[in-house]
């Protein structure tokens, strides 16, 4: 709604510039979360091959050692702002979701008792 009078109308711009602004971070928000996807495909694809290599090669899939690696990395490499321990919690959630294609194809979380360790 439109306001009235020099106070109402600088009101009116600030809204509007406001809202342009908003809109914009929003677009650029939708962009890095089309990269997002298809950086995390990228992933899973990797994931599936490594899966297909560990099962030819008898190998488990679960292998807490490099889970603890992928972690430190991701750690080591934050610039923030997210803190180490919401980046840990992403990167657990993405390890969840990979490990379960690497193992069967099928997503698996092991910290709500989903599946199990191969």
């Amino acid at each position: 709604m439109a306001q009235v009078g020099p106070v109402g109308r600088l009101i009116d711009v600030m809204n509007e510039k406001t809202e342009s602004q908003l809109a914009a971070l929003r677009d650029r928000i939708d962009e890095l979360d089309r990269m997002l996807v298809e950086v995390l495909s990228e992933r899973a694809y990797c994931a599936l091959e490594i899966g297909k290599i560990k099962r030819s090669s008898g190998l488990a899939v679960y292998q807490p050692e490099r889970e603890v690696a992928v972690l430190q990395h991701a750690s080591s490499i934050n610039e923030g702002p997210f803190d180490s321990e919401a980046l840990e919690r992403l990167f657990k959630r993405i390890i969840d979701e990979t490990r379960g294609l690497e193992g069967n194809g099928e997503p698996v979380d092991f910290e709500k008792g989903k599946g199990s360790p191969k």
